[in-house]
C-alpha cells in the first residue's frame, strides 16, 4: 500500500467522526475531520512528513520553511521538516502563536524563522481559510513570505478560494468530501 493510501485509511479510521458537529467556523456539519488524532502519532507523523513533502516538491515552488498557527499545524509542519532532512533536502519548521506571548521577547512566531523566509503555511484541516489567513498576516508581519497553503484536509467549503483571492495557492493531501465519502464505506 502506498504512503498516501495508508495515511487516508489511518485519517478514516482515527480523526473522521460522523455525526452533528459544529465547527471552528460556526458552521454546522455532519462530519468532523481532528486529524490530531492521525497526525500525532508515530505512523501517522512518518506518513504526513512523507506525503506532505512530496505534494509540496511536486508544486515546484521554492521554500524554506513550514508551518502555520499552533496547534494544529505543529505536528504536520515537524513531521514534514524531519521528513525533508532525512531525504537530504532540509526545510525547517516554525509555530505560530494565535496571540503574542506577555514574557521574554514577546514573539508570536516561533522556531528560528529568519525574515525573509519563504514560508508554506500549514492548516491540519481547512473550511474557511481563516487560519491560514492569521497565519499568514503573522508571518508577513514579521517580515516573511508566504508562498502557499498546505492543508491535510480540504474540506471544500470556500477556503480555497478565499485564499486564491489573497494571491495564495492551495494545495490539499485530501478533500473532506473523500474522507467522508471513505469512512462512509468502511
Amino acid at each position: 500500500m502506498q504512503p498516501r493510501e495508508r495515511l487516508r485509511n489511518l485519517l478514516v479510521s482515527r480523526s473522521v467522526r460522523l455525526g452533528d458537529f459544529t465547527l471552528a467556523s460556526g458552521a454546522r456539519s455532519a462530519y468532523y475531520v481532528d486529524a490530531r488524532r492521525t497526525t500525532m502519532t508515530a505512523e501517522g507523523q512518518a506518513l504526513i512528513g512523507e506525503v506532505g513533502f512530496e505534494v509540496l516538491q511536486g508544486t515546484g515552488l521554492e521554500f524554506t520553511h513550514v508551518g502555520g498557527l499552533t496547534m494544529g499545524a505543529d505536528p504536520v509542519a515537524y513531521a514534514i521538516a524531519h521528513h525533508s532532512w532525512r531525504v537530504g533536502d532540509p526545510r525547517d519548521a516554525f509555530s505560530v502563536r494565535k496571540e503574542a506571548k506577555e514574557h521574554g521577547t514577546g514573539q508570536r512566531v516561533e522556531g528560528g524563522l529568519p525574515p525573509g523566509a519563504r514560508c508554506v503555511v500549514i492548516e491540519d484541516s481547512m473550511t474557511t481559510g481563516s487560519s491560514a489567513l492569521k497565519a499568514v498576516e503573522a508571518l508577513r508581519d514579521f517580515g516573511a513570505e508566504v508562498v502557499a497553503i498546505l492543508t491535510v484536509v480540504d474540506r471544500e467549503e470556500g477556503g480555497r478560494e478565499r485564499l486564491a483571492e489573497a494571491g495564495l495557492p492551495v494545495f490539499a493531501l485530501f478533500t473532506g468530501p473523500e474522507l467522508l465519502s471513505a469512512a462512509r464505506v468502511d
